[in-house]
């Protein structure tokens, strides 16, 4: 592959790399879980890079492709994750340690993200991420129409499960 389109993609991975912690912290339980998303997400994106045509934001498509492939990943239990020769001729890339322990109210807020559906956790994700409901439609594959009722819904989920 090109130096350039690998050094752009190193590039926009390292400035993007929270978007894939908060997927991981979204869809694991523990930090070797969390680890080992990361890098099949990471291995995932490096994959479908030369598709990218940006169409959209780089961290739009980084949502896609996280969301697609922790759900996928963990609806199988797939749990053997083979790198293969992808990273062989790659810079490093450091690995941004993820501190989950910073809010009591934080950890709270995932515990009950955990609990909802694998399209909920992608909606309260990227809301809390401020993105718009064109974004989120856009990342999703839905209408924005059917993000805002998903939205409305997942909210009120929340908040039930939150102050029972």
């Amino acid at each position: 592959m090109d130096k350039n389109l690998e050094n752009k993609f190193l590039e926009e991975l390292d400035n993007h790399q929270n978007i894939i912690h908060k997927v991981c912290r979204t869809y694991t339980n523990n930090e070797s879980a969390h680890k080992d998303l990361f890098q099949e997400i990471t291995i995932q994106l490096w994959k479908a890079y030369p598709k990218f045509r940006g169409e959209s934001k780089f961290s739009t498509w980084m949502y896609r492709v996280a969301f697609n492939t922790a759900i996928s990943l963990y609806r199988k239990n797939k749990r053997d994750i083979d790198t293969g020769p992808i990273f062989d001729n790659m810079k490093e890339l450091e690995y941004k340690e993820y501190n989950d322990e910073q809010d009591k109210q934080l950890d709270l807020l995932y515990k009950a993200i955990h609990s909802l559906n694998d399209i909920e956790k992608a909606l309260a994700l990227m809301y809390l991420e401020d993105k718009s409901y064109n974004e989120i439609a856009s990342t999703l594959g839905i209408t924005e129409i059917n993000a805002r009722v998903k939205m409305n819904r997942t909210k009120t989920k929340l908040k039930n499960i939150l102050n029972p």
